[in-house]
């Protein structure tokens, strides 16, 4: 199974070093020049810092609000909890194609389609979930003793939250602000709604060129991001062998 899904992946990525502009085996020679096609486009080079952009403010935003909605969830009483909850998580259960029909609607009518401002918090509305399930997961399994023997002893609110409560949370929140960023740079659907000509993302530049012209530099782009991807698993497998360790 894991070769099934893992071969047609790692069959592409040869074809980025292709002299060929053509998709075919044997390759006929070894080159760089789609990767120089990558980083010397204009296209790409602003698709891939707007990616970085909405990608990085998304990021901020879900990492704050899917936090203290974690912590409101899970250490106070919420009325409808369960409802809250099902609200929460519903940009992860309903079709993405839905959700981005609605967000057109709804950022028409206050003026923020075709803007940064407007993707942004689409795709904050969409790694929120991630930030808030991650950041449960730890606070479920938190003792709130520690707060009160903190407490006891003289801490203030803040001093317990920086030097007990966050840093045992921490792993949660760094891996729900993961999760939130690589939501945001992997979609495309909503930026295709929401984003006027000139803030194409990297998704929607290797969407629009496979529909327009397929070229080995989309590959070159696929490359590097599987790379990213496996660099990131890597990241993650430390951290929690770390943790672990610990």
């Amino acid at each position: 199974m894991l070769l099934f899904l893992v071969l047609p992946v790692v069959a592409i990525v040869p074809l980025s070093f292709s002299a060929d502009p053509w998709f075919t085996y044997p390759l006929p020679g070894w080159s760089l020049r789609w990767y120089q096609d990558l980083f010397g486009s204009e296209q790409w080079r602003n698709a891939f810092f707007n990616s970085l952009i909405v990608g990085s403010a998304s990021t901020v935003l879900a990492t704050l609000l899917g936090t203290l909605a974690a912590f409101g969830l899970a250490f106070h009483r919420v009325p409808f909890r369960s409802l809250v909850m099902a609200i929460v998580i519903c940009p992860m259960i309903v079709p993405v194609v839905i959700t981005a029909v609605a967000m057109y609607f709804s950022m028409q009518a206050v003026g923020l389609a075709n803007s940064y401002t407007g993707i942004i918090l689409a795709h904050t509305a969409l790694s929120c979930p991630f930030v808030v399930l991650t950041v449960m997961a730890v606070l479920n399994r938190f003792d709130r003793n520690l707060e009160r023997a903190a407490a006891s002893l003289g801490a203030g609110p803040i001093t317990v939250f920086r030097k007990v409560t966050f840093p045992i949370i921490a792993p949660g929140i760094v891996s729900g602000a993961l999760f939130a960023f690589f939501t945001s740079w992997d979609e495309v659907i909503v930026v295709l709604f929401l984003g006027a000509p000139d803030q194409r993302t990297l998704p929607r530049q290797m969407f629009s060129g496979i529909r327009e012209q397929l070229s080995p530099t989309i590959i070159a782009a696929a490359t590097l991001l599987i790379a990213g991807y496996i660099i990131l698993g890597i990241f993650m497998a430390f951290r929690r062998d770390t943790g672990a360790q610990r």
